[in-house]
């Protein structure tokens, strides 16, 4: 059996599928195997939760067949029959049958485990206008509550205060709706999800008009927001009557507003949409809101109305694959249209953040250390920007080059470039002499001469450069622009005080490195600036990421950021799958394995280089990780608790105090490395 690191279900995931079944009109029998077919097929895919369609064992569209007893004792034998073929099939099935109770018809939900009927669900609002009818056949189920039902020879929970939860596997929890219930103003599965429901199910028919489908997909992607959960939704299809009315089988599987999973509509037979919901996931996302737990307050408390039937659910948490797309860069979207969407907002949250802090500093001035590599580019760029937002020349932009011991030609002659072409007012000081005069005072080895590349000699230099900003700063009226990225804040790769780390604003402290290249090349696409600085711009997307304070070796190598710090673009991912979300290091690397194992496999961002389209085996994102685990619990917190005023820009990508991440400067990262270690396969 393989190693429990692989298995979804020990991850935290639930294998939700919405099911379209080829129905046929008035034939529960004929149904029932179609139901079967397709609790079969789940069955095979390791589906733990399959949701059918609104009375898809009678069929919906039959009108007042619905009140013929001859019809209905077939349903309940329809019922008995899925009951027992599914004793050997491992996901829940929620059918949708009409029940009588009581001298009354209800349209219902119903909840089924290897052959246990664990629950009814009647509906609860009625359609009653237009092309709908209900309130002829069925009673509505609003208000019902504490009551049983005898179907299909068993006596069970009857009403509107059901959740569904596994005994045996974190986290599964469910809750069933039906067709208009999720068209009111108050859903009932808002108040599921408030007594504790991560997965909210509609069971629906829902006849297909022009336009329909979009309206669906945002009360589904909605739904799922409000109540930070997942929403599934599976729509009547091939078969129901269209004596009247017609059907399209739209099935979506959505988690907190972003759709996983749909189906293919207009389909001739009937099919299974599948998807792991991420349920871990959104257990933490509602403790760290604690906004749903006010919601819960003001409704009374939900979880003390409603029952909460429990079954085993004998998980064989096997390796069965991830089905759900992940983003291999959270930050950056691969769908072209939200990219360009997400790079337009987040470049101009960056420069109104700027403009805003320039006016309340009753300063029109700015100065700002360009080296030539994408943080200083970028801040060059929004900088320039928010001089032309408020009716200000460029040449107010003060921007300094400071080359160092081993600033390389290249990146030197980006800088000028860059400079000259936005139109700041371009200086040069060469930060050598006063570096070796420190180096000389300290008494360190490189003033004699010997090759001593420490973590002294690379501050020396990244705090003179800093230390000069500021005072020419003072010198001219103006306000030090700071140039470092989220993602060097999250690995401490900053100098502490008089270094990078400080400045007057950052507008780059809330933005991933990753998500800088496409910001860059975005700016260049959509003719932010002219044609030659748009050159200068991709250029520097071509330059070796490194903070060039130590000089080239023999060979030629210059230092390299990503050969301490690891690769940024799985940093990232760790970065905001952590503090964004609060997973597991060890859930953060099954994610960042399935994410990066296969370069050919998946979507990248658009325009991103084929050649640098890489893959990383499990060790390698075992190793990385440990060393973000360390950097970012371990030590480096205490520049980020001193860090200076930024915007934020993306969700996830704040690690300032007065923001998204609150944490002690004298924290261990024992805990997260320990569980990391103790997860992870062997691989040696």
């Amino acid at each position: 059996m393989a190693h429990r690191f692989y298995s979804s279900q020990a991850q935290g995931f639930v294998r939700c599928a919405v099911a379209t079944p080829r129905v046929a009109v008035g034939d529960p029998a004929a149904n029932a195997q179609s139901i079967l077919e397709l609790a079969r097929r789940g069955h095979e895919q390791g589906a733990d939760l399959i949701v059918f369609p609104e009375l898809c064992v009678s069929a919906y569209a039959i009108d007042d067949l619905h009140l013929q007893d001859a019809l209905l004792d077939a349903v309940e034998a329809a019922v008995a029959q899925i009951c027992e073929a599914s004793k050997a099939l491992s996901p829940v099935l929620a059918i949708g049958a009409p029940v009588r109770r009581n001298g009354r018809l209800y349209n219902c939900a119903l909840a089924i485990s290897r052959g246990r009927i664990l629950g009814v669900v009647p509906k609860s609002f009625l359609p009653n206008y237009r092309e709908y009818y209900e309130k002829r056949w069925f009673a509505p189920g609003a208000g019902l509550t504490d009551l049983e039902v005898t179907l299909a020879g068993q006596t069970v929970p009857f009403g509107v205060d059901l959740v569904f939860a596994a005994e045996d596997l974190a986290d599964f929890v469910f809750h069933l709706e039906v067709c208009e219930d999720f068209w009111a103003p108050t859903p009932p599965s808002t108040r599921g999800a408030l007594a504790g429901a991560l997965i909210l199910a509609n069971l629906s028919a829902s006849n297909v008009v022009v336009g329909k489908a979009q309206d669906r997909a945002m009360l589904c992607a909605s739904q799922s927001v409000r109540c930070q959960g997942a929403y599934l939704y599976a729509a009547a299809g091939p078969g129901e009557s269209t004596t009247d009315l017609a059907w399209d089988g739209q099935g979506d599987i959505y988690e907190l507003g972003v759709l996983l999973a749909q189906s293919a509509r207009f389909v001739r037979e009937g099919g299974l949409t599948l998807a792991d919901v991420d349920v871990e996931r959104l257990r933490l996302e509602r403790m760290r809101t604690p906004t749903f737990n006010d919601a819960a307050i003001a409704e009374g408390h939900p979880e003390y109305d409603f029952r909460r039937v429990g079954f085993a659910h004998q998980p064989d948490f096997a390796d069965r694959g991830l089905m759900r797309r992940l983003d291999r860069f959270p930050f950056v979207p691969d769908d072209p249209a939200r990219l360009d969407q997400d790079c337009y907002e987040a470049f101009n949250i960056q420069v109104e953040g700027l403009a805003q802090r320039l006016k309340a500093s009753r300063t029109e001035k700015i100065v700002i250390g360009v080296s030539g590599g994408l943080d200083s580019t970028h801040a060059l760029i929004v900088a320039a920007k928010a001089c032309d937002l408020l009716s200000l020349p460029r040449a107010n932009i003060l921007a300094f080059t400071l080359p160092g011991f081993a600033t390389s030609d290249s990146t030197k002659s980006n800088a000028w470039a860059l400079m000259r072409a936005i139109g700041a007012a371009a200086e040069e000081i060469d930060i050598t002499p006063a570096a070796r005069q420190m180096l000389s005072d300290l008494g360190h080895p490189f003033a004699d001469g010997e090759p001593v590349y420490d973590v002294t000699f690379e501050n020396v230099q990244a705090g003179l450069r800093t230390d000069y900003l500021f005072r020419a700063a003072n010198q001219r009226g103006a306000i030090v622009l700071g140039t470092g990225d989220l993602s060097e804040l999250a690995l401490g790769w900053c100098t502490y005080g008089v270094g990078d780390q400080m400045s007057h604003y950052n507008v780059n402290g809330s933005v991933a490195k990753t998500l800088i290249q496409h910001l860059i090349r975005w700016v260049a696409a959509h003719g932010q600036f002219e044609a030659d600085t748009n050159q200068i711009l991709l250029s520097v997307l071509d330059t070796e990421i490194s903070p060039e304070l130590v000089p080239a070796d023999a060979q030629g190598a210059i230092q390299s950021t990503q050969a301490i710090v690891g690769p940024y673009e799985l940093q990232d991912f760790h970065l905001y799958y952590i503090t964004r979300f609060g997973l597991r290091p060890s859930k953060v690397a099954f994610l960042a394995w399935h994410a990066w194992r296969d370069a050919a496999s998946g979507a990248w961002p658009p325009h991103f280089p084929a050649e640098a389209r890489n893959q990383y085996d499990l060790e390698t994102v075992g190793r990385w990780l440990e060393v973000f685990l360390q950097r970012f619990f371990g030590f480096s917190q205490f520049k980020r608790s001193a860090m200076p005023n930024g915007p934020k820009v993306v969700s996830g990508g704040n690690l300032s105090p007065r923001g998204d991440w609150r944490a002690p400067s004298d924290g261990s990262a024992r805990v997260w490395v320990d569980e990391l270690k103790a997860r992870l396969p062997d691989l040696s």
